[in-house]
């Protein structure tokens, strides 16, 4: 078995997401997501859908986010 290394259970059904940062073990995307997952650089949410990156490198959750925050030329997609 294998140990999540978010909450630590030993969990038989555990899998392994690769990022450019190395592998990384979770029992759940839930973890998965907690650790992984970028933040919106204005309400802190975890970006879980299509988020927005700004030239400068932030990350937000939608357009009203980015606009708070001086990026007003990015815009949410439908």
């Amino acid at each position: 078995m294998a140990v999540c290394e978010v909450c630590n259970n030993d969990y038989d059904m555990a899998f392994e997401v690769r990022t450019p940062d190395g592998t990384h073990v979770f029992d759940s995307l839930e973890c998965a997501a907690q650790r992984i997952a970028p933040t919106c650089g204005n309400c802190g949410c975890r970006i879980l859908g299509h988020g927005l990156q700004a030239g400068d490198g932030d990350f937000f959750c939608c357009a009203h986010c980015a606009r708070q925050r001086g990026h007003a030329q990015l815009v949410d997609h439908a």
